[in-house]
């Protein structure tokens, strides 16, 4: 068969003028010509800036080049077996069909095995292409081991070569990243399986934190009441000995302006007593409403109400606990379990410092 020229694949065109564009670079400096010289009189802005322009130029050509490879394996007037199955090839190949293409590529060995140089150079390709999901880079490296010992005239005995120490570099790198992921993967098996040891550590801090907290005598200095946080916190000395989740107003935005409105205030207080037969099981009053407080009250009109209370869980419904805090309950109060309420009054003395923060 005659004046036939299998041409490769876009793909296999653009990655072979890359290694042919740096060859052509250091023929040039070897020869002591600058390899950007014929481009910087095209494009004279670009004069001086020798990489740049030999990138550019490089993707220019390969982007020309690889338009006119993919319309055909040949410009022949004469159509020949191993053209229609070079063409189907390419086809497949853009379709994203890598093993069909492979399989085109197979027949066109068996057509035109003086081809065969060429042929193997674009499956060594598509092997290692990153888009194939079945890529094996084994097999692409097989392809070109074949064109370096079988071809050793072949026009792409060097690319090969070249790409071989790529696809090369890449397999070790696989390697250490799948060494490393199994090492991480391990840690983690490690992790999860200490996990009940973790847990069992917390509740041993947590009994002892409650011990010494209970053995403690001396109170607390001010009391922290933060709205948004849902938080109580008992100060001693600048450092919080202990905090609690709360339950607020029904309607906690905000601070308290008139009575009924179902708000907790925001501001500067004290308790001022403390009731313990309170059904709410015992109870701290907190000194609202504060001078501030009467002010903006009498400006709107209203009463400013009062009794606002840091307490407890109603008495017959103790057993709810911890699960109080979810909703915000009260008329305007501060509330807390049972439980922590009796550690409440037994370190907050009356006239402690409140300070209730939006």
């Amino acid at each position: 068969m005659t004046n036939t020229r299998i041409r490769p694949n876009g793909y296999g065109a653009y990655l072979r003028l890359l290694f042919l564009n740096r060859q052509h670079i250091r023929q040039n400096r070897h020869a002591g010509r600058d390899p950007a010289s014929g481009v910087n009189r095209w494009f004279p802005a670009l004069a001086g800036k020798t990489n740049l322009v030999s990138i550019i130029a490089g993707l220019i050509i390969c982007i020309l080049l690889t338009a006119l490879f993919t319309t055909g394996c040949s410009h022949s007037s004469e159509s020949s077996p191993a053209e229609s199955i070079c063409l189907e090839a390419n086809e497949f190949f853009a379709q994203g069909n890598y093993e069909a293409s492979l399989g085109e590529y197979e027949k066109v060995i068996e057509e035109e095995p003086e081809t065969a140089d060429r042929v193997l150079f674009e499956m060594g390709i598509i092997y290692a292409h990153p888009g194939n999901e079945r890529k094996s880079y084994q097999k692409a490296l097989e392809c070109f081991r074949k064109i370096i010992s079988d071809f050793p005239d072949s026009d792409y005995r060097r690319d090969s070569q070249m790409l071989m120490l790529q696809i090369q570099n890449v397999i070790v790198k696989d390697r250490l990243i799948a060494a490393q992921q199994a090492q991480i993967n391990a840690y983690r098996r490690e992790i999860k399986s200490r996990e009940h040891e973790i847990v069992a550590l917390q509740k041993k801090i947590g009994t002892l934190e409650q011990k010494v907290f209970d053995l403690r005598t001396e109170p607390a200095d001010k009391v922290l009441i933060e709205k948004k946080r849902r938080r109580l916190t008992l100060i001693s000395k600048g450092e919080a000995i202990k905090t609690y989740r709360i339950a607020l107003g029904g309607n906690p935005v905000g601070p308290k302006e008139r009575e009924g409105d179902n708000k907790t205030p925001e501001g500067n207080y004290t308790i001022e007593s403390r009731n313990r037969h309170s059904d709410y099981h015992l109870s701290l009053r907190i000194s609202y409403p504060n001078e501030r407080d009467k002010k903006r009250a009498k400006g709107l009109g209203v009463s400013p109400g009062g009794d606002i209370m840091i307490h407890g869980v109603k008495n017959d419904l103790s057993w709810v606990g911890e699960f109080h805090a979810e909703i915000d309950w009260t008329e305007g109060c501060i509330a807390v379990t049972n439980k922590e309420m009796e550690e409440i009054v037994r370190l907050v003395p009356n006239g402690t410092p409140v300070e209730i923060r939006p």
